[in-house]
């Protein structure tokens, strides 16, 4: 299965998913999918922003971890008046975000995420 097909199902599959982005951690989008009901709240301009600008802040969440011995980083949600973005690292180098509508399903959305974890590492 593809990255790209992936991506779909989470945005498609999660309620209210407005798009999904698989991320290097310089913030580079590999490949990023889009739902139709996205666009104007939410464009493909804005998931690679999100992606990249976040990223640098999950690298900074990871920084304290380390110093708190916290361990590995796992998941941030970040609640937004316009939308909820969901990342999840994938592995050391990439990690995924997921743009929800305010009234999207962030349960399903994080369990989508994580149950396709194993099918993202696959791929790579």
């Amino acid at each position: 299965m593809s990255f790209e097909r992936i991506l779909r199902g989470i945005v498609d599959e999660c309620g209210g998913g407005l798009g999904a982005a698989l991320m290097g951690n310089d913030g580079i989008p590999i490949v990023q999918v889009m739902s139709s009901r996205a666009a104007p709240a939410f464009g493909a301009e804005d998931m690679g922003a999100a992606g990249a600008e976040f990223g640098r802040i999950l690298d900074e969440i990871r920084k304290v971890a380390d110093t708190l011995d916290g361990g590995t980083l796992q998941e941030a949600v970040v609640s937004l008046t316009r939308f909820t973005l969901v990342l999840r690292g994938v592995d050391a180098d990439t990690f995924v975000v997921l743009a929800l509508a305010p009234d999207g399903n962030l349960g399903r959305a994080r369990y989508l995420v994580r149950r396709h974890l194993l099918a993202l590492r696959e791929e790579m």
